[in-house]
């Protein structure tokens, strides 16, 4: 059945990581900024369910959503762009089509038919895209990977039938594709956007729209040839140029005219559009004089991506302070105790961000101790958190062999430990977990309540006592050891409902040194900071004065 809902697919060419993410989130702010209300949604290629389980190295952040689904990264960009909140929905990859396609064959629902890619799986596809049908004027797909990948072919399929099944005018092809500038003859190339979109017409999708990645502004006359040879008006090929600032990219769509393109493809009357609040955020971002700098400890700081929302938040957490936010990535491999003080000479703060596994925990350990020993502001998020735990637990409460179960399962003082067995608030049942559990399976997922304490560092940034916020993780603060930790200074200001889940601690003895179990970064945005990055950005900016 057609829809009155509005679709706008968006495919890349050339090569991976010239932005359709970027590209989609901002397509969707100019949409809103114009009165529309918006979703996206992210078709991934690859074969794994979900990107749960796969390497940062590879694939970056995992975002997760209020509903507790681990999604790929691009979905931050669209939670951070729009007032959309994305859900199970907004993310379907190969493994999960063709899960659903198989589970249906084993259960008859086919009636002995031969299952095939055409039209079992683009159906399963299709019927995807359109979960999100009655919650939008406009759904804005991103299709992963390549026009050519072998492995995108049928989403590719599954969108062309699109314009078949729907009114022509409900749906939009936006082709992103690269115009490379060659120095030596100081010239942009046109041919890589051309067999793009050769590529994309030979298995009949004719895109309406091209944006163009480029360094330089595409004159007209190179505009010109684009629409020439790849059959659009010229009007409808759009300069992505390279911007400093992420946030630019609403901004220099709109004076490309792509939003009233749009528009005008699509049939669509909407008001006049209002971007000042993204000229506000760049201007905030870019101009501000002070600058503060902050030490983030990891061990996937060789890949940016990697802690993509993080690096957002805390950049976000600088517009209300008036100051922009440099960040200095220390390898937590390499940090130990004789170099830590020269690593640090720089930062104003620390923060040590989420991650798994035993490798470069000790360096974290190290970072943590520093953080307490010499007052500087410390962030310890989800796995940050543990590992301020662990440091006061070893060199105040003197518990020398304190660790978590997740890096030595034998520690005689797990102080972070695997809870077997707790009640999900969320769920609504007990729910059981052991080390042989699968791997994501029995994490705490998704968004959960937690009660503040007043009085406490998180009140002061929240100012409010009721809080939600989103978790990845398996381990959890042992209640055993609450009260001597106590009395080390380490504070509990922030607990599940039922008291039982440590949510929030605080060490008392330092201007501001905060862990939370949750990861805050995932719902900050640039029009609405995160209280907590917020919060931490004016203590390091104040540490920054005071040592001056």
């Amino acid at each position: 059945m057609k829809s009155k809902t509005k679709y706008i697919f968006v495919t890349g060419g050339v090569l991976s990581s010239l932005g359709k993410g970027l590209a989609s989130a901002s397509i969707g702010a100019l949409l809103e900024s114009r009165g529309l209300k918006v979703t996206i949604q992210k078709l991934d290629p690859y074969i794994n369910v979900d990107p749960g389980t796969m390497n940062p190295f590879q694939h970056g952040e995992v975002f997760v959503t209020d509903d507790g689904t681990e999604t790929d990264l691009d979905l931050g960009h669209y939670e951070r762009f729009t007032n959309a909140v994305m859900s199970k929905n907004n993310n379907f990859t190969t493994g999960k089509i063709y899960e659903s396609v198989i589970k249906k064959e084993r259960r008859g629902d086919y009636l002995g038919a031969t299952v095939q890619v055409i039209p079992h799986i683009t159906d399963e596809i299709k019927a995807s895209v359109k979960l999100l049908s009655e919650k939008a004027d406009v759904v804005i797909v991103e299709i992963g990977g390549t026009v050519g990948d072998i492995e995108s072919l049928p989403f590719l399929e599954a969108i062309r039938q699109f314009k078949a099944d729907e009114d022509e005018e409900n749906v939009l092809y936006i082709h992103l594709t690269l115009v490379p500038y060659i120095p030596a003859s100081d010239e942009v190339k046109t041919k890589p956007t051309q067999h793009s979109v050769k590529e994309l017409r030979s298995i009949g999708i004719q895109p309406d729209i091209l944006i163009c990645r480029t360094v330089k502004p595409l004159l007209k006359d190179i505009k010109s040839k684009i629409a020439l040879f790849c059959n659009v008006r010229i009007d409808d090929v759009i300069t992505a140029k390279d911007v400093n600032c992420i946030y630019e990219v609403p901004i220099n769509f709109h004076s490309e005219g792509l939003d009233s393109k749009i528009f005008e493809h699509l049939n669509i009357k909407a008001d006049k559009p209002n971007i000042s609040v993204w000229k506000n955020v760049v201007c905030k971002l870019t101009q501000a004089e002070q600058i503060v700098k902050i030490a983030i400890v990891g061990k996937y700081i060789t890949l940016k991506e990697s802690y993509k929302s993080l690096n957002e938040a805390l950049c976000h957490g600088g517009i209300l302070n008036n100051c922009r936010v440099a960040l200095i990535y220390i390898d937590s491999e390499e940090l130990n105790k004789e170099n830590c003080q020269e690593k640090f000479k720089d930062a104003d703060a620390i923060l040590v961000p989420g991650g798994f596994g035993t490798r470069g925990i000790e360096g974290k350990i190290t970072a943590a101790r520093y953080a307490r020993e010499n007052s500087l502001p410390y962030f310890g998020i989800c796995l940050g958190m543990h590992i301020a735990v662990i440091e006061i637990a070893r060199n105040k409460a003197g518990l020398i062999q304190a660790n978590s179960e997740e890096f030595n399962p034998n520690t005689s003082d797990p102080v972070i430990y695997l809870m077997t067995e707790w009640y999900d608030a969320k769920k609504q049942k007990i729910e059981k977990r052991d080390k042989n559990s699968k791997k994501g399976g029995t994490m705490r997922l998704g968004a959960y309540p937690c009660h503040v304490k007043k009085d406490s560092l998180a009140y002061n940034a929240y100012q409010t006592q009721k809080i939600s916020e989103r978790h990845r993780h398996r381990f959890e603060f042992n209640n055993k050891y609450k009260e001597k930790l106590h009395n080390q200074g380490l504070i509990i200001s922030g607990t599940s409902p039922d008291k039982h889940l440590v949510e929030i601690v605080e060490y008392i003895d330092n201007p501001w040194f905060l862990g939370c179990q949750f990861h805050p970064e995932f719902r900050s945005k640039p029009t609405k900071p995160h209280p907590l990055f917020t919060d931490f950005i004016k203590a390091s900016h104040t540490n920054k004065k005071n040592r001056q």
